[in-house]
């Protein structure tokens, strides 16, 4: 079966500065075996994207590294604005930490907060990392200055129920969920431990059924693509994140495959939402062909991610990717990355 090459809007392919966890060829090769033919990376690296100069760099080393189309989000201290002019035609859209993350990226002081809704260019998207109250404060902060605003990994009923109400009266509020928030739930932390570990944590079985339940509603799925060495993941303090760009789409087909989901909700989900909100234009001729009936093992020997792990091994499952085109040219069979690094190109928007 064909459809369109999915875009994933969240992604953390750690290049620069983290590159023992992932770069940019080993991410987007990544990319490639699940089917996406376009990722969103953020900006918390470890020098963070917070200048037109670190951006620039990043811009670099991607153009020499990616084997899939990219694009970049913007960071923000609450201090730089008067980076935003300089490469609002450079990025996506402007990532924000309201919540604690990983890494020194919270922005929580609320005359600044209100000061980068002011001056962030309206027509460009604003990406929450919010739980609790701060998705609130993010709902009311692009209400006041008319920005549009995507919360970002959604996971528990009272958060997504927050966001769906505002969605009615706000058509610029947009969301998304992760596949691990779909497919696993806090009881597989006794199995995971910290290769189960993730911001935010997985959730209760009931909070899963509320996004399952919703997901008619919600905008996009979204990996979070956020891979840590196995040996930082088994320590005592194992970071928070877990690679996705390799079984996102496997775990959906075999959803069709179960009857909880359309190959149509799929695509919109994964493409055309993405498409909209982002203001992405794909290449007609960028597509995938899938296998819906192929049934497998996921196993960590065959992933293309660095970290050489996921969450999902030892899945059986439905539904496997056999060839990748973008642009009319087949980059991806049976396995295997066809095209050289830097045939991805990066996308304007």
């Amino acid at each position: 079966m064909k459809i369109p090459g999915l875009i994933d809007i969240h992604v953390h392919l750690r290049d620069p500065g983290q590159t023992q966890k992932e770069d940019f060829l080993t991410g987007t090769s990544a990319a490639l075996a699940g089917g996406v033919t376009t990722v969103l990376d953020m900006p918390n690296n470890l020098k963070p994207i917070f200048t037109l100069e670190a951006l620039q760099e990043k811009m670099e080393i991607a153009k020499k590294k990616a084997v899939c189309d990219y694009g970049f989000y913007f960071g923000t201290d609450g201090e730089n604005f008067e980076e935003f002019n300089k490469v609002k035609d450079l990025v996506i859209g402007l990532k924000i930490y309201f919540t604690l993350t990983t890494g020194k990226y919270l922005l929580d002081n609320p005359a600044k907060l209100e000061k980068v809704f002011e001056t962030w260019p309206k027509d460009r998207v604003i990406i929450a990392h919010a739980q609790g109250d701060k998705i609130e404060l993010a709902l009311n902060l692009a209400k006041k200055f008319g920005n549009k605003l995507h919360i970002t990994h959604l996971s528990t009923r009272n958060d997504l129920q927050k966001v769906l109400t505002a969605k009615v009266l706000n058509p610029n509020i947009t969301c998304d969920v992760t596949p691990h928030h779909l497919f696993l739930t806090s009881a597989d932390l006794l199995l995971l431990k910290g290769f189960g570990e993730v911001k935010p944590p997985l959730e209760t079985e009931e909070n899963q059924k509320f996004l399952w339940k919703n997901l008619k509603n919600i905008d996009c799925i979204a990996t979070d693509h956020a891979p840590h060495t196995k040996e930082e993941k088994v320590s005592t303090n194992p970071p928070s994140g877990m690679p996705g760009l390799e079984t996102m789409l496997p775990l959906l087909l075999n959803s069709v495959h179960e009857g909880k989901l359309t190959i149509e909700d799929i695509i919109r989900l994964t493409h055309t939402n993405p498409q909209r909100i982002f203001g992405i234009k794909q290449h007609n001729d960028t597509y995938i062909e899938v296998d819906l009936d192929e049934k497998y093992t996921i196993e960590n020997k065959n992933l293309k991610t660095k970290c050489g792990w996921s969450p999902f091994a030892k899945n059986e499952i439905y539904g496997r990717v056999q060839k990748v085109f973008i642009r009319g040219t087949k980059v991806f069979e049976n396995g295997q990355v066809l095209v050289k690094p830097g045939f991805g190109k990066f996308i304007y928007t």
